[in-house]
């Protein structure tokens, strides 16, 4: 059978650091072709060559038998290469609205009118969103949407070209359950016409649920390519780590005295009220599926928002943040879900992003003391495994699993005494994933620790203690040891299904 897109020896190098080394890879009609890669292997600057962000220094692309060499994004999309980034915000545009995203290119592109109709834009989105099943308001702007929302319209963007090749960098990141099902039977549908998929992730859910084959690509190279029935998923994730990977198991805590908590608190109006304690020394993780109000929660902890009633106590002292300064001068710090809009500053170096929040501890009568700052991000380069050149890298030239590093490494940089994580492990790979769980795990004394996590996995190997939330309040609560996954299970569905009813 001939490939539908071939790669034969691709390599990219940005100064002495070489990403790519002779990748060769072929993509064929109705196939799904799953990438797994650690943080730093090469998949995004793969992703960006397909696409035409940046050129190869070696090796060639050929697309339906035709080289392919795109000089822009605009030019590999035209020829029927389409691709969603990881980056939400890379695919789309955050001052239009829903109905203007959706048809920006037929606006922009060649052979667009001059002059603009908005029904006939309003039309062409709707039949748009019809396809794909996407339920939002098209006069809305972007902006205001949730990230779930303004994923699942890039998505639809994307797919709108009816593509020859389909390059989806994890896209159910920010997706519910339901969600992430329309995607997949788009996928399917994809599959049945003819498109060629490549599809990058780390969650063992999606990969089970739609891949036909799987690239385990390490160090810029093909490390093993698994196929046939049954897929070898083990075989892939050691190909790509290097070494084997044994599930990751926690001598679970009780912690000590209360750090924080939150009495009769409600979030919205019409929700139930919580309380919540937390202890030092102890990781809890808040669960539940996307959309049930744990961002919500983590920003009002945060003094990002505020609830709508109930009181919150932080070391035995009244706690009510009404602006983010306020919790960090109380020792409460977030690592925020969105790291591109609320986390990374890209025109920054890696370690003025680290020391961004706390730079008054980092000067010395107004002048700053970059010494100092270095060494604070090189300790936290060693201590979490950031793949780079050295601390003065640039963050976008950084892979997406080690900007959010950098993300966890800016507020570990600084001791805290309550640490708020939201989804901390998104775009991070198995083995990153495991050596951040256990980082946090091994800094807990001092402080109360609570994640934000959507995947069962992550809670089951980095928390003491679960809480399950839906509707925006808590609705069951677990010990992490003799777990009875039945009724962890049941709480996550049974919250689901009082939601839908």
């Amino acid at each position: 059978m001939a490939a539908m897109f071939r790669i034969a020896g691709l390599g990219k190098s940005f100064g002495p650091y070489r990403v790519l080394d002779g990748v060769t890879l072929d993509l064929f009609a109705g196939q799904v072709t799953v990438l797994m890669g650690a943080n730093g292997a090469g998949k995004s600057t793969l992703v960006k060559i397909m696409s035409g962000v940046h050129e190869p220094n070696s090796g060639s692309m050929t697309l339906l038998g035709q080289p392919f060499a795109p000089s822009s994004p605009a030019e590999a999309m035209r020829a029927g290469v389409v691709t969603v980034h990881q980056n939400i915000n890379d695919g789309v545009v955050a001052s239009l609205d829903v109905a203007s995203n959706l048809t920006l290119d037929r606006l922009s592109g060649r052979g667009a009118r001059l002059f603009v109709n908005p029904r006939r834009v309003r039309r062409k989105a709707a039949d748009v969103a019809g396809r794909l099943g996407l339920d939002v308001d098209l006069r809305a702007d972007i902006s205001s949407l949730s990230l779930a929302d303004r994923q699942m319209v890039s998505i639809a963007r994307a797919m709108s070209h009816e593509p020859r090749v389909m390059i989806l960098d994890e896209p159910t990141s920010s997706l519910s359950n339901a969600e992430a099902e329309r995607l997949f039977a788009l996928i399917e549908r994809l599959r049945a016409h003819g498109v060629a998929i490549l599809y990058i992730s780390h969650r063992m859910s999606d990969i089970r649920r739609i891949a036909d084959r799987i690239v385990s690509l390490r160090d810029g190279r093909i490390a093993g390519m698994f196929e046939g029935e049954p897929l070898d998923y083990e075989g892939a994730v050691e190909a790509m780590l290097g070494r084997s990977t044994l599930a990751a198991t926690i001598d679970v805590k009780d912690g000590g005295k209360p750090v924080f908590e939150a009495i009769d608190m409600r979030l919205k109006p019409g929700s139930e009220p919580f309380s919540l304690s937390l202890r030092d020394g102890e990781v809890v993780a808040v669960t539940g599926l996307v959309g049930v109000g744990k961002t919500r929660l983590a920003e009002t902890l945060f003094g990002l928002r505020q609830p709508v009633s109930g009181s919150m106590v932080l070391d035995g002292r009244p706690y009510a943040p009404v602006k983010p300064h306020n919790a960090i001068e109380r020792g409460a710090f977030l690592v925020a879900k969105d790291r591109a809009e609320s986390g990374i500053v890209s025109d920054f170096n890696l370690y003025r992003n680290v020391t961004l929040p706390f730079l008054q501890r980092f000067s010395s009568a107004g002048v700053m003391r970059n010494g100092a700052e270095r060494q604070a991000a090189r300790v936290q380069i060693d201590n979490l495994s950031i793949v780079c050149r050295s601390e003065s890298d640039m963050m976008n030239t950084l892979s997406g699993g080690n900007q959010q590093k950098v993300m966890v490494a800016r507020w570990m940089s600084q001791p805290s005494r309550f640490f708020i994580l939201d989804e901390p492990f998104q775009g991070v790979d198995i083995s990153a994933r495991r050596d951040i769980a256990a980082k946090l795990r091994a800094s807990a004394a001092g402080r109360a620790t609570l994640l934000f996590l959507t995947e069962l996995d992550e809670v089951l190997e980095t928390a003491d203690r679960i809480f399950v939330m839906s509707e925006h309040t808590i609705v069951g609560e677990h010990r992490n040891k003799n777990l009875d996954m039945d009724r962890l299970l049941a709480d996550v569905a049974g919250g689901a299904m009082k939601g839908a009813a």
